[in-house]
């Protein structure tokens, strides 16, 4: 039997669900042709370098379309090609991307491909492709000029979002649906409306992604969740917010209390004027979530664990947030991928998200729509000192008192229009 020949499928990981689970592939690696100040994933270069060039092969790409097809049990598949930069391997890649995923296509399999992107490459042939084989399309951009430029530079240091931007109202101008991912840092999280309003009415994407910057000050040497208890500081603490000289994070990473400011701003303006238009990826959650469904969102969701990385080299990772060597699950071309996502490691991984948790947040009565938040972000202590905090905790509490009274009139709009809802219970 060839080493790429491994498809016996373990249990469904959780109770009552199909075994279906989702792969980020960073076909180049941490390779990219920017420099942006805030990024997590650059300095993978170096940790992961290799006799590697930082280019999938043929083989390893094949394995993976093969497996990750064989492995999920639903009548459809996404395909995320994420990096580094992946436009930097060119259409004929993607092109030989189609190709393989028709070769093992189930008859009825709906296969989908998104393809997250800084912008600055995409050209005619690009969008040409884009469209004809329907790739969603995520385009990186921090909000207007001003606020862009200040940590999104190329490798030279220039700025770059004069390409971007163009590239958006190309996307716009071919019909290529897309999305913005945008990384909301210490500079821009002062400005929600700026960026909110520019990204919502001058670009015009299918939904609005917004990512907050937590980045100990250890990220490029010190995997997550590998700190030592007693060095992570108290929750309200100097250290607990950037720009200390003791700050447990870099001075690029949001604010706490600013995280939780940008998103009631955002709020606010987005549901007196936007409600039902323009769709946001942490407010969409929000709503399912006080109705008692589960979250749309990773970060948000009780479990973790079924949303892994793929390296260039065929290395599988536990999270795209958890590429280090202490999470490696191991390598396609030795392992079928079914087997690393659902194998005991990775289930005790995406459990401990839940099972983890400091008292404070068992006993919060938002509890239900955090979940603790990402365990990446987990940096600081209680007030009586338990670690496992999120460093977000300050912001995200902020934001859901915030919220609570228009989502009692979202809920009693559903129930006047008679449909089912549930009302949310934290397990702990």
């Amino acid at each position: 039997m060839s080493k790429f020949s491994d498809p016996v499928l373990p249990l469904p990981f959780y109770p009552g669900t199909k075994p279906r689970f989702h792969a980020m592939v960073k076909p180049t690696g941490a390779v990219c042709n920017l420099n942006c100040t805030y990024c997590y994933y650059l300095h993978k270069e170096q940790l992961l370098r290799g006799d590697s060039k930082f280019r999938i092969s043929d083989e390893i790409l094949e394995a993976h379309i093969r497996q990750y097809i064989e492995a999920q049990r639903g009548d459809e598949v996404v395909f995320s090609w994420q990096g580094g930069e992946p436009t930097l391997l060119g259409v004929g890649f993607f092109e030989k991307v189609i190709a393989l995923e028709k070769k093992y296509q189930r008859p009825g399999l709906n296969i989908e491909n998104d393809l997250q992107t800084n912008g600055t490459l995409l050209n005619d042939d690009w969008y040409s492709f884009l469209r004809h084989d329907k790739f969603l399309v995520g385009l990186s951009i921090d909000g207007p000029q001003e606020l862009h430029d200040r940590f999104r530079v190329n490798k030279g240091g220039q700025p770059t979002f004069d390409k971007v931007f163009a590239a958006g109202q190309q996307l716009q101008r071919h019909e290529i649906p897309f999305n913005t991912l945008t990384v909301v840092n210490r500079v821009n999280a002062k400005k929600p409306l700026d960026v909110y309003r520019f990204l919502s009415r001058e670009l015009g994407p299918r939904q609005l992604q917004f990512i907050p910057c937590v980045e100990p000050k250890v990220f490029t040497t010190t995997a997550p969740q590998k700190w030592g208890p007693a060095t992570l500081p108290m929750q309200d603490s100097p250290a607990a917010h950037p720009g200390n000289p003791d700050s447990v994070v870099t001075d690029w990473s949001v604010d706490p209390d600013d995280w939780g400011y940008f998103l009631c701003k955002v709020w606010d303006d987005w549901y007196r004027r936007d409600y039902g238009k323009v769709h946001v990826n942490l407010f969409e959650t929000a709503v399912a979530q006080w109705m008692g469904l589960d979250s749309q969102v990773c970060v948000l969701s009780e479990f973790c664990g079924k949303g892994v990385a793929l390296e260039h080299d065929g290395s599988v990772y536990a999270c795209d947030h958890y590429v280090y060597p202490e999470y490696k699950l191991g390598n396609i071309s030795e392992k079928h991928i079914s087997r690393m996502v659902f194998s005991e490691g990775q289930k005790k991984f995406g459990f401990a998200k839940r099972d983890d948790l400091p008292q404070q947040c068992c006993e919060c009565q938002h509890g239900f729509a955090c979940n603790g938040e990402c365990p990446k972000n987990r940096l600081i202590r209680t007030r009586d000192g338990q670690p496992g905090l999120n460093y977000l905790c300050s912001g995200l509490q902020k934001f859901w008192h915030h919220i609570d009274p228009d989502m009692k009139d979202i809920l009693q709009r559903v129930e006047r229009a008679g449909a089912p809802r549930n009302l949310p219970t934290f397990r702990v």
